[in-house]
């Protein structure tokens, strides 16, 4: 085969939204992904996914997001999908006191899965702010004590929720080159690790879709491999095309 052209190679990032129930995490993506809003209430049994094709700063990078369910009767389901996962979403609720006081154990969650990643808090119906049972200046301190970034949304008005996943994908890619520039030149590191491209990097779960993974060290800091697959030269024609499985 010919040497690949650099508009040929796309770049994946599995991103989890975590939180408690009846936050808007599906709501959320389904607002990103297929630009709708549902006021109904359905709860997610297990995951849900969509995924979203985006440009950041001349990279083509496809975003795939998974809806994960905030019951804890799930939890065995919902920590599987963590695996793999590149960034991640902790939300909670303008109008739910509990779900923001959980924002710290669904974080401990999630790195207890795939080490530290790319993560940002999210305070959602802030259009309800009148009603809000969580203080501004509190989300806020949680978001600095943690050293997250902190959004507040709205999906129903659809308020920061592009910026949300835009930031995180800006996040991947600066740790991946960061990563990159890390990697010694040497033959055997590039053919065993963090460059290759080729089916080694993917693995697959029992559908035969494929998971990218990063790979997480004993002393707690990661190794991200970059998830980018080949296109063999066909660009998606719908940049911001969503597809639910």
């Amino acid at each position: 085969m010919g040497e690949m052209r650099e508009e040929e190679v796309e770049v994946a990032v599995k991103v989890v939204v975590v939180g408690n129930g009846a936050v808007g995490k599906s709501s959320m993506i389904q607002r990103y992904c297929k630009g709708i809003f549902t006021k109904d209430y359905k709860k997610t049994i297990g995951v849900d996914f969509l995924e979203r094709q985006i440009e950041v700063g001349g990279e083509d990078v496809r975003l795939m997001l998974w809806d994960t369910a905030g019951q804890e009767e799930f939890d065995a389901i919902t920590k599987a999908y963590y695996r793999g996962a590149q960034a991640c979403v902790l939300a909670f609720s303008t109008v739910d006191r509990d779900s923001f006081d959980a924002i710290e154990t669904w974080k401990r969650k999630v790195e207890d899965e795939v080490g530290e990643i790319a993560m940002v808090i999210v305070q959602n119906k802030i259009d309800l702010i009148d009603d809000a049972v969580v203080q501004m200046e509190e989300a806020e301190h949680l978001a600095k004590k943690l050293r997250l970034r902190f959004y507040r949304t709205s999906v129903k008005e659809n308020l920061n929720v592009d910026e949300v996943f835009r930031y995180l994908a800006d996040k991947y890619l600066e740790q991946l080159n960061n990563v990159v520039d890390e990697v010694p030149a040497s033959p055997q590191k590039i053919g065993q690790g963090l460059m290759q491209t080729d089916s080694k990097n993917h693995s697959k779960d029992k559908s035969g879709k494929h998971k990218h993974e990063g790979k997480h060290k004993h002393d707690g800091t990661v190794s991200l491999q970059p998830s980018k697959r080949r296109t063999h030269g066909k660009k998606s024609l719908l940049a911001s095309k969503c597809d639910l499985l």
